[in-house]
């Protein structure tokens, strides 16, 4: 089963640090988005991209993990030769791991 199928996400950028947000649509999968996407599997996923670290924050209360990933846009939006280096893309391509 894709991510996709039980969450959606929220993108952002700051400099060259993404943030990426899941959240769970129903309460009851919050707990299988805690055990299969952990920041190793993010960095993993976005390998190509990300030279530093991901740190994840769980915010149970809404069921939603954060993902900040340092090194992740290329020197930084206004920095990279990369055609689109705003982090608004990788939401889209997060919902496409396999759990």
């Amino acid at each position: 089963m894709k991510l996709r199928e039980i969450a959606h996400s929220r993108t952002g950028d700051k400099g060259n640090t993404s943030n990426i947000s899941l959240i769970a649509y129903r309460a009851e999968d919050y707990a299988l988005l805690k055990e299969k996407i952990t920041p190793e599997k993010v960095k993993a996923w976005f390998a190509d991209i990300v030279t530093g670290e991901v740190i994840r924050y769980e915010l149970p209360a809404i069921g939603a993990l954060n993902f900040v990933m340092y090194g992740a846009l290329g020197g930084g939006v206004t920095r990279s030769l990369a055609l689109d280096m705003h982090g608004k893309g990788l939401s889209s391509a997060i919902l496409d791991i396999d759990i």
